[in-house]
């Protein structure tokens, strides 16, 4: 029970941040559990960055709970400062942590309510992308095929925008692993292929062994349907 409470208060507070003015302080603890208390912001980045700091150790001691706690509290601190960037940073952790508990429905929230809106609001097309990859992820894993498949499009065609090639060889590469799903295998190579070719007409390197461990995958689905 405390689980839920924690998981639901924690997207509960990203939802009433975004509608805080910067210098706004609440007066009592967000949440009728007492999963996250909040209640007072010292209006100092600083804050958001210890938090923040502390929220990855956390995860990385597999202490999943506490890293949503703190990865909430990093981002209302830098919501309250204005730091809108590093605010985004923190919604797309938060929605990360969530996603290796396996709280699909919260993980995409944080993104589609929160997240998003905050980097429309300023224009931050990498941020907006980095939310679309998100999503892809949320959604693949929660075996809706059809809305991950849209998302990341959407994050290739704007990291086409913007030029940034490493995400739209991640984006095709997350439509391959829908296909592959789908059981798709014929057009799953084939974007594999296309994304070889893209990587090696841009010089990126780093997608060999994927690309390699991939159509070794689709060859041994394949078979296996055979």
């Amino acid at each position: 029970m405390y689980k839920v409470c924690l998981t639901v208060c924690s997207v509960l507070f990203c939802f009433g941040a975004m509608a805080q003015t910067n210098n706004f302080i609440p007066s009592s603890p967000a949440g009728s559990g007492g999963a996250i208390n909040i209640a007072v912001s010292t209006l100092d980045e600083a804050d958001g960055d210890s938090y923040f700091a502390e929220a990855e150790k956390t995860q990385r001691r597999g202490e999943l709970n506490e890293a949503i706690t703190l990865f909430g509290k990093a981002a209302f601190e830098y919501n309250s400062a204005g730091k809108y960037t590093s605010y985004g940073a923190a919604l797309l952790k938060l929605s990360n942590v969530h996603l290796l508990l396996n709280h699909y429905n919260e993980a995409a929230q944080v993104i589609l309510n929160v997240a998003l809106k905050n980097y429309s609001r300023i224009g931050h097309r990498s941020g907006q992308m980095e939310s679309y990859y998100q999503l892809g992820k949320v959604y693949y894993a929660s075996n809706k095929l059809t809305e991950s498949l849209w998302f990341y499009t959407q994050q290739g065609i704007l990291a086409r925008q913007i030029g940034n090639n490493s995400a739209y060889i991640d984006s095709m590469m997350g439509i391959v692993q829908v296909k592959i799903k789908k059981k798709e295998y014929s057009l799953a190579l084939k974007d594999v292929s296309r994304a070889e070719v893209f990587a090696k007409a841009n010089k990126v390197s780093q997608y060999n062994s994927q690309f390699k461990n991939t159509r070794s995958l689709i060859k041994e689905k394949v078979s296996i349907k055979k």
